[in-house]
């Protein structure tokens, strides 16, 4: 089935404002980016994901296989059970990131909008003799998250994610709509972003360049699990544990609130000591508007970067909160 549009049902509705660049085709808000974040946190609330892919495995050797190939350990990964996991280049530098649960016949895993067709083709390239099949299903069933604490009843049959912050539902993508009418609010990405990046939660593609490696951004032990045997770029993954620290280190930003354009994703940070002239020391890779903290952002600097160094992002001062030990 190949849908008729890239955008979202949703976006039709009153009120909501289309998303920009990865995210496009679903809504930024839906007029009230404030309220929304509050209904987030608070527990109630839907946000319209279904820009993301949707990949399964299917097979008896699925979770024996994707054991071999992912950074988490998944072979013995129970039924009903969410984790995370990475896709390495032989270099250890991440080049997938996947969301996964298995309901006991079939994996699920939801990534980043416009990831999903080259996730499959490596997959299908390493499939060997192993009994899997593996699909792109995201043109069959939409991504939509109920934050923690909702208590909106899920579609008999549906996967679900059940994570801390919330749980990620894999939808009939022709139910979205019917679905989302009764449990609204509705909460778009703007909202989603806000708490995601106070939750210093990282993005492929945000806060991940062509060189970044696990441990820059806290993805050990969420989505790298270190005991389990090989898989590509597993010797920097021990490497850089057993050895040393990643050169880079993600930190999170109280930005200066007089300022009225947020820092976006690229932004050089630089000592504030040093002033606009300073030497580059790393970029802002999210940057958000929040309800209670005002604006934030997540940054990836080098890793001698004092933590108690007084920032500047682009022209805005910053203060700088630890997630990745320097």
């Amino acid at each position: 089935m190949q849908r008729d549009s890239a955008n979202s049902p949703l976006l039709s509705l009153p009120g909501a404002v289309a998303a920009e660049g990865p995210d496009e085709g679903v809504a930024a808000h839906y007029g009230g980016l404030f309220p929304e974040q509050r209904a987030l946190a608070d527990g109630k609330g839907l946000v319209d994901l279904s820009h993301h892919g949707v990949v399964t495995v299917t097979g008896d050797d699925r979770l024996t296989w994707l054991h071999l190939l992912l950074t988490q350990h998944v072979s013995e990964l129970p039924a009903g059970q969410a984790t995370e996991a990475l896709i390495l280049s032989a270099n250890g530098h991440i080049e997938h990131a996947l969301y996964l649960v298995d309901d006991g016949a079939t994996t699920w895993m939801h990534v980043e909008p416009g990831t999903a067709e080259a996730l499959v083709a490596y997959l299908e390239s390493m499939k060997f003799y192993y009994r899997v099949e593996v699909a792109d299903r995201t043109d069959d069933f939409a991504l939509v998250h109920l934050p923690a604490g909702s208590i909106a009843e899920v579609p008999e049959g549906s996967a679900v994610r059940e994570t801390p912050y919330g749980r990620d539902v894999f939808l009939p993508r022709a139910e979205l709509e019917t679905y989302a009418g009764a449990h609204g609010p509705l909460v778009g990405l703007l909202a989603y972003e806000a708490l995601r990046i106070e939750g210093h939660r990282p993005r492929l593609g945000f806060e991940t360049d062509h060189r970044t490696i696990p441990h820059e951004l806290g993805w050990i032990g969420s989505a790298v699990h270190l005991e389990k045997g090989c898989y590509r770029g597993q010797e920097t993954v021990a490497r850089v544990h057993n050895l040393g620290k990643p050169p880079r280190r993600l930190v999170f930003l109280h930005l200066d609130g007089s300022e009225v354009l947020l820092p976006g994703h690229g932004t050089p940070v630089r000592l504030a000591a040093d002033g606009e002239e300073g030497r580059q020391l790393g970029f802002i890779t999210s940057s958000a508007r929040h309800h209670e903290l005002g604006p934030i952002a997540l940054a990836l600097v080098k890793r001698n970067v004092p933590v108690d160094a007084e920032l500047m992002a682009g022209d805005t001062a910053a203060a700088q909160e630890a997630v990745v030990e320097a």
